[in-house]
């Protein structure tokens, strides 16, 4: 896909069975000058309510891509990362645990480095609705596990709030082996290992409730981060 100069941002929204939550999502964005892209892969009606906001909301660029099969919550974010044809990409949540404000405020950041990611836990960062504190306990033994596998030296890999300049995120797609939810991590190291720098941003973030990531996920997760890194990992 070409970039297309015209657009400054494409922002993709991994939206498995969200039809609940994409609305007030979409609804909310007041103006946004890029390109909205909805990845449905789900079994619900997600991708109807995506094309029908889209219809009735001509001042934003929504593209939907449709996929009947699960693709996980990282295959969708590659779809939609490659779909993208803007000089900046990012991706965020569905719940909208992270403003259109504060993704723009992370793009800004960009001009200064190959990509800005938002963290939960650094200096500056607002949490307006907390976590359980176990869920915050298992988030910091997570990242503090990635520290030790991967060596990258950010305090939030998982923050679903990401973005990048498209010519560092093509560079390293096609090594991509994660299609999960360890994605972010897989990610992030390749692009540190490739030369890129990418920056940590505090942010202004809320617990939406609900979350997709259970139990099984993170030991999956660690499972298949821990095979990546030492069996098929080499970047």
């Amino acid at each position: 896909m070409t970039t297309a100069p015209e657009l400054p941002y494409s922002l993709v929204i991994p939206a498995y069975n969200e039809e609940s939550r994409i609305t007030p999502l979409l609804e909310g964005i007041g103006r946004f000058d890029g390109e909205l892209i909805v990845v449905c892969d789900g079994t619900d009606r997600t991708a109807e309510v995506v094309e029908s906001i889209a219809a009735r909301r001509p001042d934003l660029i929504i593209r939907c891509l449709r996929f009947d099969h699960r693709l996980g919550k990282g295959g969708g974010v590659i779809a939609g990362l490659r779909a993208a044809r803007a000089p900046l990409v990012g991706y965020f949540d569905a719940d909208g645990s992270t403003g259109i404000g504060e993704m723009l405020r992370l793009f800004s950041a960009v001009s200064s480095a190959d990509g800005a990611i938002g963290s939960r836990w650094v200096p500056g960062s607002t949490l307006t609705i907390r976590q359980g504190w176990m869920r915050r306990m298992e988030s910091r033994m997570f990242n503090l596990i990635m520290k030790i596998l991967y060596g990258l030296p950010y305090h939030d890999t998982q923050c679903g709030a990401k973005v990048f300049r498209k010519t560092a995120v093509d560079a390293v797609l096609p090594g991509m082996v994660s299609r999960g939810f360890e994605f972010d991590v897989e990610l992030l190291w390749r692009l540190r290992s490739a030369g890129f720098t990418v920056t940590e941003v505090p942010i202004e973030w809320q617990n939406k409730g609900d979350s997709r990531v259970k139990k099984r996920d993170m030991i999956g997760m660690l499972s298949g981060l821990v095979s990546i890194r030492f069996r098929r990992g080499r970047a």
